[in-house]
């Protein structure tokens, strides 16, 4: 019987072979892909559903041929068209035609904490942007995000390369202790902005309220910035480039007065305050004529020593493709930029200009280990050069400004390098071309993995992800200092005419100096997802473990503490749900430890909920109002913490030796010396806490033609890190005080974007806008008891400006005799007139002092962008503008001779209203009675001095044309586009003197730049 069943068994495998061997049936498949203008389209993805590794990419024709079997289904796919799918039946000839893919905001992608999410499900605040409309032609990404990304408040300060990133805060500063800055994640791993190549950038988002940001516990209060980078897609290999040149010039520069109305206002600041005159009618005569160029010189050091502009050169190069099983994406970029000073050209052997070179790569690799089971690995990293003037930039800027047009000339006739002294008093020429040059050079190298598991085996919907990151971050300085003798002139020559010189600087040989820091980063994290569907319910959570570790790896020197690693530890998760797309409902969590705590307040649970409604969705919305696609009403409240301090390990004290301590009676007393604190512990020391309110609206109208989003928030921050500066002295202190969580302030505001799509016969428009308005208020300070509330810090603005209120100028000496008296000097007629704000008859720095205007850092930043395409051609502007935010000028270019002879005179003190003895006595001049030496009175801050930092500017204005398919393809081209940019091209401000934008009191900074770029970008 065994016999006849193993026969039997035996002819039903042979017969089920034959039968399947029947049932595939192998058959070459070929055709054309085209879109719906029956143009080619290169590089489609034409796949075998459910046969991993199965699939071929069209060639530059469209065309494909593909080998599979009968009754199989076909695949076609390609960004921005619509997929595909084709069965094969009898015909093996299979021509498609693509649509492009309308977008649609209840599928729109958006990337968050836990993963990419569906727009229509996210219940916290989320600001989302394409990557390709951050247009910046520098090195740093972060100048392109004002106005661009709602919730986003940003300023540039400098424009000196490798120095002119942009300072950026998400939703304003709420905080006057620890730090503000966002946190950024790079693929999941903390990394600066600064240094990624904007062409790598495949999303970016921003997490605004505790909703979004809670996962990341004490490390998301200021909020964080998600960054992916772009990944393999299977196909054959494709390759993407872009080379561009620009032409940096400034946006402002300031302006100065030539020698002879220098001469003239000098005179005039000594005679207007009974002071004999500085230059004599000859004087002035040989300075107009310039007959005597060694003792009456006229230089424009600005013009001198500034070029008129300066190029950048930009290119980058990627690589990406492969299979089923494995995929890599691989680019490389490099950036040239150049500096603006002018620099020595007899000198050969190095460069003394502020130049910034910076190489970029990165490879993604995406492997398949099983069906179940991929590997990502990633290595990048970045290699950045500085090249500066031996003088160090302060020093420079100074000078340059400092450095009065006919003090010194560059030279004396006789050879001698002119000097008024060292460091800012030096020749301009000196400091930029002849004292040596200084190097910077950066090396970053990233690494990491993370491994994907699909553990649908154990329940359906669950998966694991883990992450491991290693980085190294390493930072040389080196300076090779030199400079020549520099000699002085007096102001009178010998009985022979000749030049009677002092040496202010004795000649420096060859010397160099350097110093090297680094430090190493270490990240872990393994994350649990889980996702089920139960007909309308639909539900998930999240689980993240998370431990990471920083530590200096140089430059600490004996300082133990600056050896130690600073780790946080940190237990997260998240609990969805969701019902019919309607309603949504979120509960985060971050279980929070750091080692900068004392034991029994390392660790701390910050939780927050959040949830949504989408109208849309109802079906008497549906069925009434069809043109309401998506209408969701968002709240989210939770707590988020912030452990970064100014001192590590605040619960241990440190000591010192000092003298001083006195001892005895207040006419007899005795000094000893002995240890002091240097830091007094602080067991108690905890967490910031930010407890954070969001309500907002995403909506999405007529086909998504109309959308946007709209947010309201409300943070309140408590137990601020603060001194207490007012302990009382007989507690017996010396010096060091205590510190506490004490603090308490609130930021309130709203951000929004608006979005509108329309086509008009063949063009294409599309308006886009966003605003960030944020306001914050001190709520609690460590301060002393005031009789004037105007005097505490409580109750006003974080980085509040604070001054005089000032009533004009004085009219006449009975104006000054019927005023109140004013405590900082004598005072005569065209001086500043102050208020007295507590009517004690007398102005003075204690009671006086009132806040005025706002903050030097922007609290309103807004953007509006037109971006138009027709046929091959496209055409974007973009508009960028900032308020509600002020700073006073100050320093000697504003102050007249404030410092004698030392200081340019701003053009502006000539060409505005100024107030001049018998000529003009306006109260209302712009610039007071000139005065020499100084002014106690006139040289404060003041709201006289108060300037508003507002602009508008056309931030970006771009055209390009893609050439025709059928002229590049046939040289393997898929696409090329040529391109004209313009970068800060017109800005719209009432402030002339600078750009506002540095928010400068004095403009001693190296200047923005304005723009002009040529570009080229082709695929193959």
């Amino acid at each position: 019987m065994k016999k006849y069943i193993i026969i039997l068994l035996w002819i039903w495998g042979c017969c089920a072979q034959v039968f399947g061997q029947n049932d595939r049936i192998p058959v070459t498949v070929k055709g054309r892909v085209v879109d719906e203008k029956n143009e080619a389209l290169p590089g489609v993805s034409v796949t075998v559903k459910d046969m991993p590794g199965l699939g071929v990419p069209t060639d530059i024709n469209g065309k494909y041929t593909i080998k599979t079997d009968k009754y199989r289904v076909l695949v076609f796919s390609f960004i921005g068209f619509v997929t595909r799918e084709i069965l094969i039946k009898d015909e093996l000839e299979i021509n498609v035609v693509l649509k492009e893919a309308e977008s649609n905001a209840l599928e729109e992608i958006v990337v968050t904490a836990t993963g990419p999410q569906k727009k229509a499900t996210v219940t916290g605040a989320v600001s989302m942007i394409d990557p390709k409309t951050l247009k910046t032609p520098g090195s740093s990404i972060t100048n392109a995000l004002a106005g661009n990304v709602a919730g986003v408040l940003t300023m540039q300060r400098s424009g000196q390369p490798g120095n002119n990133a942009a300072e950026f805060w998400v939703r304003g500063i709420s905080t006057f202790g620890a730090g503000t800055a966002a946190l950024v994640l790079v693929d999941g791993f903390e990394r600066s902005l600064n240094e990624i190549n904007i062409e790598d950038i495949e999303s970016f988002s921003v997490l605004k309220d505790a909703s979004a940001t809670a996962i990341y516990g004490s490390r998301g209060a200021n909020g964080v910035v998600l960054v992916s980078t772009k990944r393999g897609k299977a196909g054959k290999v494709a390759i993407s480039g872009k080379a561009e040149g620009s032409y940096n010039t400034r946006t402002f520069t300031p302006e100065f007065v030539g020698g002879y109305t220098y001469a003239q206002l000098m005179n005039e600041a000594r005679s207007t305050r009974n002071q004999t005159s500085f230059y004599s009618e000859d004087d002035l005569g040989l300075i107009r004529d310039g007959l005597d160029p060694d003792l009456f010189p006229n230089i424009d050091w600005m013009k001198m020593f500034l070029k008129d502009g300066a190029y950048t050169k930009r290119g980058s190069l990627n690589f990406d493709g492969g299979g089923a099983t494995a995929r890599y994406f691989v680019s490389g970029s490099y950036i040239d930029e150049g500096g603006m000073y002018a620099v020595d050209k007899t000198i050969k052997d190095y460069n003394t200009n502020a130049n910034y070179k910076r190489w970029n790569y990165r490879s993604n690799v995406d492997m398949n280990l099983t069906k179940t089971t991929l590997v990502k690995v990633g290595i990048a990293g970045s290699l950045g050069k500085q090249n500066l003037p031996g003088g160090t930039y302060d020093e420079i800027w100074a000078s340059l400004m400092g450095q009065n047009p006919i003090a010194i000339p560059i030279r004396y006739t006789n050879g001698y390098v002119a000097s008024r002294g060292g460091a800012e008093r030096n020749n301009p020429w000196t400091l930029i071309t002849q004292q040596g040059y200084i190097e910077n050079w950066e090396n970053k190298i990233q690494t990491n993995v993370t491994l994907e598991q699909d553990l649908n085996f154990v329940t359906k919907g669950l998966r694991f992800v883990g992450r491991y990151g290693y980085d190294t971050n390493n930072w040389n300085h080196i300076r090779r200092m030199k400079w020549p003798e520099g000699w002085e002139a007096e102001r009178l020559r010998d009985s022979d005419g000749n030049l009677i010189f002092q040496r202010r600087i004795t000649e420096q040989l060859l010397t160099q100096f350097s110093n090297a820091n680094g430090e190493r980063m270490e990240f872990l994290q393994g994350e649990l997802h889980y996702a089920k569907t139960l007909g309308n319910h639909n539900m998930g959570g999240t689980l993240q473990y998370t431990q990471e570790k920083k530590v200096n790896t140089s430059d600490y020197g004996t300082d133990l503490i600056q050896g130690i690693e600073r780790r946080n530890q940190r237990l997260a998760g998240r609990l969805t749900y969701g019902y019919k797309s309607r309603y949504f409902f979120d509960f985060n969590f971050g279980y929070n430890g750091s080692e900068n705590f004392a034991t029994g307040h390392q660790f701390d649970l910050f939780p927050a909920i959040s949830g949504a409604w989408n109208i849309g969705e109802e079906p008497f919305i549906k069925k009434n109002l069809s043109w309401m696609n998506m209408f969701k009403l968002r709240y989210s409240y939770g707590k988020v913490g912030n452990d970064y301090m100014p001192i590590r390990f605040p619960y241990l004290a440190s000591f010192k030796n000092a003298t001083g301590y006195n001892w005895g009676d207040i006419e007899s007393n005795f000094s000893f010396s002995g240890l002091t604190y240097d830091n007094i512990a602080s067991n108690s020391v905890t967490w910031e806490v930010a407890t954070k309110h969001n309500l907002g609206l995403d909506f999405s109208l007529f086909r998504d033609k109309i959308s946007g989003a709209l947010d309201y928030f409300h943070e309140q921050r408590d137990g601020i890190y603060m001194s207490r500066d007012f302990i009382p002295a007989s507690v017996g202190l010396q010096g060091a005080r205590p510190r506490a969580n004490v603090g308490s302030a609130v930021s309130k505001g709203f951000d929004g974007q608006l979005k509108i799509s329309q086509k008009i016969g063949e063009i294409n428009f599309t308006l886009r806008s966003t605003m960030t308005y944020g306001k914050n208020e001190v709520l609690e300070y460590d301060e002393q008891f005031s009789n004037y509330p105007y005097n505490t810090q409580a109750g006003f603005r974080v980085n509040q400006n604070r001054g005089l209120i000032a009533l004009g100028l004085f009219k006449d000496y009975e104006d000054i005799r019927n005023s109140p008296t004013q405590t900082f000097g004598p005072v005569m007629p065209g001086d500043i007139k102050y208020k007295d704000i507590n009517g004690d008859g007398k102005i003075d720095d204690i009671n006086d002092i009132v806040p005025v205007g706002a903050t030097p850092y922007p609290n309103l930043v807004y953007g509006f962008a037109l971006v138009s395409q027709w046929k091959n051609f496209d055409f974007n502007v973009f508009f960028q503008g900032v308020g509600k935010s002020s700073f006073f000028i100050n320093g000697y270019t504003v102050y007249p001779f404030s410092r004698g002879d030392w200081g340019n005179i701003l053009t502006d003190v000539v060409e505005a209203n100024r107030w001049v003895l018998g000529e003009n006595e306006d109260v209302n001049a712009s610039y007071p009675r000139l005065s020499y030496g100084g002014n106690g009175n006139n040289y404060r801050p003041s709201s006289y001095w108060l300037r508003e930092s507002s602009y508008l500017r056309l931030k970006t204005v771009e055209a390009g044309y893609n050439l025709p398919k059928r002229l590049i393809n046939r040289f393997h081209v898929n696409s090329m586009r040529l391109f004209f940019m313009g970068t800060n091209v017109l800005t719209f401000s009432k402030f002339k003197l600078w750009d506002p934008e540095m928010n400068s009191s004095n403009g001693q900074q190296y200047p923005l730049a304005k723009t002009f770029t040529f570009g080229v970008s082709a695929t193959l």
